[in-house]
């Protein structure tokens, strides 16, 4: 029952998140955004516009020059350079889960143990993040360093005025598609990487990925067919980057499962065969001292 619980709260929590994202966007992308030049980007007196958001607006000018006005490609190529400088860090990132992973048979074991006493929990889980070496925070670290270069590259597509006047395949960049053809492509590649994430993950974390499954294409198809093709554009580029290195970073991930539950058993017996040792110690000496006490 508690567990049913925990799994509907834990909806609740991703779709109260959903709703914040949308909410930011829509905030971002109203009607009432002005779109600037690069320029004035960069005179604007604002730290965070003239200081970062300049530097993605002018390089997306850079590229667009260097293909003939051709923005759509401008943002393609943006992309693939941002998401390639930081991959270190998302690389960092998943071998931070992956020790995790290697820990959790032990963690179970805590939990079963001092089931009653949480405080007890916490302090061996802590000590067993402290042996084996992991940080739990290590892996939101690089997502904290992220964050604020994919705000400035999404910003820089937003304010930018030169990208609203151009047009890319059959799309008006500065317009919704109203051909559906960007939005449906948008919420199918956020499809399939949620999918495609949701098998790496143990069959535990899964229930709140398969609401996510749903949720999220949908909220992304009706945010794609409300802003300029130009955003939903960079989400799908960024789909699509992420799809395919989420497939090299985890194609053996199944190994790496296997590899740290087996890790996790050998560590656990080791500390059984110590506690039983420990124990058939401490009986062995008491029988001898009761042996001394008759004698």
């Amino acid at each position: 029952m508690s567990r049913l619980k925990s799994m509907k709260g834990k909806k609740w929590i991703l779709l109260i998140a959903v709703i914040a994202l949308v909410a930011v966007l829509s905030g971002c992308t109203s009607a009432n955004t002005t779109h600037v030049t690069t320029e004035d980007l960069k005179n604007s007196g604002s730290f965070w516009k003239s200081n970062v958001v300049y530097w993605f607006s002018l390089s997306l000018d850079t590229l667009a020059k260097l293909f003939g006005g051709e923005y759509g490609l401008a943002i393609l190529v943006l992309v693939i350079i941002v998401r390639t400088l930081i991959l270190p860090l998302t690389i960092k990132q998943v071998k931070s889960s992956r020790n995790m992973q290697k820990i959790q048979p032990l963690i179970k074991e805590i939990q079963t143990k001092y089931k009653d006493t949480p405080e007890k929990i916490q302090a061996e889980t802590m000590k067993l993040f402290q042996e084996h070496k992991v940080n739990p925070m290590a892996g939101c670290l690089p997502l904290i360093i992220q964050m604020p270069i994919y705000i400035a590259l999404y910003n820089s597509i937003l304010y930018n005025s030169n990208i609203n006047q151009h047009t890319f395949l059959w799309m008006e960049l500065g317009s919704p598609d109203k051909l559906f053809i960007l939005p449906v492509l948008v919420a199918g590649s956020m499809f399939f990487q949620t999918w495609y994430m949701m098998k790496q993950n143990p069959s535990q974390q899964q229930g709140p990925m398969q609401f996510m499954l749903w949720v999220y294409p949908i909220l992304m198809f009706i945010m794609s067919y409300q802003f300029a093709s130009a955003l939903p554009l960079y989400w799908f580029y960024s789909n699509i980057y992420t799809i395919i290195q989420n497939f090299f970073l985890y194609r053996n991930n199944d190994k790496h499962v296997a590899a740290a539950n087996v890790e996790g058993t050998k560590v656990s017996s080791k500390k059984r065969q110590a506690g039983m040792a420990t124990t058939n110690g401490a009986g062995s000496q008491a029988k001898k001292k009761k042996k001394k006490k008759k004698k």
